[in-house]
């Protein structure tokens, strides 16, 4: 492009330096260059002539692009995502193409202050450093509409694609300065598309999980072959990036970069809906874990961590150097289970963060659930149930309508109930801030949410959902009794597949209620063995490889998959070269089938050689823990020998094979 682009104003008000804005990601250029706007009228018009590429779904941002390839993005005032979008009116759609001064909408300036947010206004060309051009910009006073900034002509490229990716500081200033961390995550964030193309991103303890406005746009081979980067993944509606022990510190550098977090949100169109029933079964089910997931993961290691405390108690106690029922005892035993007793307060602080509701009113919703009256209600029986109809128990009534509260306190351990909370509280917190006048809405509105969702949790959607996943339950159960041996094969043998597509954070809700009640779960024991499987596989690539950059990739795939994280095994190694998941996976059979030979239990959460003390029953030391050890070294010995011997040959490392994955009833190549 030649020509400059001209910019007004989109309110009237006093023009700053972005410098000057208060919002430190905004105020740092992390999302680009620009200006910020204290507006004295809340009528908003169009910054520019161009096309509507994003409008947030809170109405408080939305993004254009001009016809010289400026991107641009204006954001509402400060931390108002926060305020679910009560205060903004948008009159434009994706899509729409705007002219300069043309109106686009309103903000409601008291309402906002009242909420005790800034009016301040930002508007950023977030593709500038990409683009390249000169930006100078008028400050002070200003009429909406009146003009403000130009932005020049693009540089123009001097180097093909090719000579590009051999000399990237010179072809894309924009990596100049960035090393480490910082480079990876630039590079992470060009490959799946762009900073545009992200709608939210989160992590786990191996991957990056992006979702992508366009999967289309994101190249695989190139973010697949980044220094840094194991492998990458399509599952469960997610663009995931296997990164390894180093994935806290390039999340970070990708927020930082993509100026995703507490105070800036960069809200996008929600994907596409399905058009068909079977396209709403399969969206409802990727949605699902995607929930799952999002609420899972911050708690993941704490659940291993509260395991472990317990095995280790467990230890103390049969060795005497703790006894039973003591002072020490009931303290390490308090440090254990609070994280179980409490589960639905913590998972429905981490869920209403991933759905959109206010964490604390949720974490209190959670709260209700697990009160000591209400554990004492549920457990009522004799003359005070209130009523019986078929095989359910009404042992409460509120308003003098019969509920139903599950006995043994199993609120404490679904984490189901109050994700349904987070999600009514995702769709009531809005409608009540749209009528709650501003200046009470701080206290009537949590005070109204946590009526309403918590009164349709114990009289409604709680007793459904516990004899929903009581039957699973009882379904998983019964297929264990019915045949330990053979289930612990079939998983054992199958269970990684689920973590390649992400599925398997739908089992870890049914371990976690297992170990809470009846307090061991034979599900996770055969987890585990998988663990060790394809830790065996990624130790014969160890030892067996010549390739140099094989073995630096399979020792610490081995020792990781050893502690429980098998994604580096998997991705880096055993699906990329020989047969070597397939091998790896008949060990996990055979350790399952020995899992369940040996009636193998577990009182904790965390598995493989690392998880060793979750084996140990509370009530002394039984044949859970020596099966747990045969039945470890078997699958070890297993998956390694096979590996070794049959799994890969030298001359796969010289072609790395592409993997494919069925992602919802579609197959795309995700490792090349």
């Amino acid at each position: 492009m030649s020509q400059d682009t001209h910019v007004v104003s989109p309110l009237a008000g006093t023009v700053i330096p972005i410098t000057e804005v208060p919002d430190k990601v905004f105020a740092s250029k992390t999302m680009g260059d620009g200006f910020g706007i204290v507006p004295t009228d809340g009528v908003l018009v169009a910054p520019a002539a161009g096309t509507v590429t994003m409008v947030a779904t809170t109405a408080h941002a939305f993004g254009m692009r001009t016809e010289t390839g400026v991107e641009i993005l204006v954001h509402m005032g400060i931390d108002t995502v926060e305020l679910k979008g009560a205060p903004f009116a948008l009159t434009i759609s994706k899509g729409d193409t705007l002219q300069a001064g043309q109106p686009v909408g309103t903000m409601d300036l008291a309402a906002i202050e009242a909420a005790g947010k800034s009016t301040t206004t930002i508007v950023v060309f977030t593709n500038l450093k990409k683009r390249g051009g000169t930006l100078t910009m008028t400050f002070g006073k200003v009429d909406q509409g009146e003009p403000v900034a130009t932005v020049g002509p693009a540089v123009p490229k001097r180097e093909s694609v090719a000579a590009a990716t051999s000399s990237t500081a010179s072809a894309d200033p924009a990596r100049n300065g960035l090393k480490g961390d910082e480079l990876l995550a630039y590079d992470i964030i060009k490959g799946v598309g762009g900073p545009d193309n992200v709608k939210n991103v989160i992590h786990c303890i191996t991957r990056v999980r992006f979702y992508l406005n366009d999967f289309s746009r994101a190249d695989d081979a190139a973010v697949s072959h980044l220094d840094g980067v194991i492998d990458v993944a399509r599952a469960g509606g997610q663009y995931q990036v296997v990164i390894g022990a180093a994935v806290n510190d390039v999340y970070d550098a990708i927020v930082k970069q993509l100026g995703i977090n507490e105070t800036a949100v960069i809200a996008a169109e929600p994907a596409e809906r399905p058009s068909t029933a079977w396209g709403w079964v399969k969206y409802g089910f990727s949605s699902l874990i995607g929930v799952i997931t999002g609420s899972m993961i911050p708690v993941v290691g704490v659940l291993a961590a509260s395991g472990i405390l317990k095995g280790i108690l467990a230890l103390l106690t049969q060795f005497g150097v703790v006894q039973s029922g003591t002072d020490t005892y009931q303290i390490i035993d308090a440090m254990s289970s609070s994280m179980f007793f409490f589960l639905p307060i913590i998972i429905g602080f981490t869920a209403a963060k991933r759905l959109g509701s206010d964490p604390i009113i949720v974490a209190i919703i959670g709260g209700v659930l697990v009160f000591p009256s209400l554990i004492t209600m549920a457990g009522r029986s004799g003359d005070d149930i209130i009523a019986h109809i078929g095989n359910t128990v009404f042992n409460a009534e509120f308003f003098g309508i019969p509920i139903s509260l599950p006995s043994g306190n199993a609120y404490a351990y679904s984490i189901f109930p109050i994700i349904v909370g987070a999600w009514l509280a995702a769709k009531i917190e809005p409608w009540l801030k749209s009528w709650i006048p501003a200046v009470v809405r701080s206290i009537f509105a949590p005070l109204l949410e946590i009526f309403i969702v918590s009164t349709l949790l114990l009289v409604v959607f709680g007793p459904i959902i516990m004899l929903i996943s009581g039957s699973i339950a009882s379904a998983i159960n019964w297929v264990l009794a019915l045949s330990y041996p053979i289930a612990g094969a079939v998983i054992g043998g199958l269970y990684q597949v689920l973590v390649i597509f992400g599925l398997h954070w739908a089992v870890i809700p049914i371990i976690a209620a297992q170990i809470a009640d009846p307090g061991y779960s034979p599900l996770n024991a055969i987890v585990s063995v998988t663990m060790i499987a394809q830790g065996g596989g990624a130790l014969a690539l160890w030892i067996k490889a010549k390739n140099p950059r094989i073995k630096q990739l399979a020792g610490p795939a081995t020792i990781s998959a050893f502690c429980g994280v098998t994604e580096p095994a998997m991705y880096g190694l055993n699906l990329k070269y020989g047969r070597v998941f397939v091998t790896a996976s008949i060990g996990g059979a055979v350790g399952g089938l020995i899992t369940g030979l040996l009636n193998v239990n577990m009182w904790g959460f965390t598995g493989a050689f690392v998880g060793f003390p979750s084996f140990v029953n509370p009530a002394g030391i039984d044949g859970s823990f020596t099966g747990f050890w045969i039945a470890s070294f078997v699958t070890l010995i297993t998956s390694f020998a096979l590996t070794y011997f049959f799994g890969f040959k030298e001359s796969d490392f010289d072609t790395e094979r592409v993997v494919k994955k069925v992602r919802l009833g579609r197959r795309e190549p995700v490792a090349k």
